[in-house]
């Protein structure tokens, strides 16, 4: 019997939620599994990652094989490096301090790698909401000085003329007399 860690697929169409199964590799995708490990969300920003590592790593010692998408899956977590580090250790490479040590290092810099991605997604999202206001405002006024424009009565340059001919016409009346 061939054991897959993969992926069962849940959720309303375009809004898709997986489990991370334990199941036979001759059943169909959606049907019977023989352990569920985890969940995988992978509408959310970064992706929500819910899984056992410890049951994980022990299928993967037991010989389970990860489809590709839960080979990246399990990697991104840390639980194929945790699979490599107890090679090491069974090898003699490695003592089970070191390796530890090491996980908990690689831990360390992945959970930073995480929380800067979230913080840049933050100030990138702020910063395009400020530039669409301020584009928003700037149409706004520019609608309203159109608005002021048509609603201006004519210059006043054209009263002014027939005024100018008046004075005109009356100082030679005066100049006779």
């Amino acid at each position: 019997m061939a054991v897959k860690i993969r992926l069962q697929r849940h959720g309303k169409k375009g809004k898709a939620f997986f489990h991370i199964v334990i199941a036979d590799g001759r059943a169909p995708r959606d049907g019977k599994f023989i352990e569920k490990i985890g969940t995988y969300n992978p509408t959310t920003n970064p992706a929500t990652i819910n899984i056992d590592s410890d049951k994980a790593l022990e299928w993967l010692s037991n010989g389970a094989q990860p489809t590709d998408t839960c080979r990246a899956i399990l990697s991104y977590k840390g639980v194929m490096y945790r699979n490599h580090l107890k090679g090491g250790i069974a090898k003699g490479a490695l003592t089970q301090e070191q390796a530890d040590a090491k996980f908990e290092k690689w831990l360390a810099e992945k959970e930073n790698k995480v929380s800067a991605k979230v913080s840049n997604l933050d100030s990138s999202k702020k910063d395009a909401y400020t530039q669409r206001m301020a584009a928003e405002s700037a149409a706004k006024e520019a609608k309203a000085a159109k608005i002021v424009a048509k609603n201006t009565p004519p210059p006043a340059e054209e009263v002014a003329a027939p005024e100018a001919e008046a004075p005109a016409t009356e100082s030679t009346p005066e100049a006779e007399a």
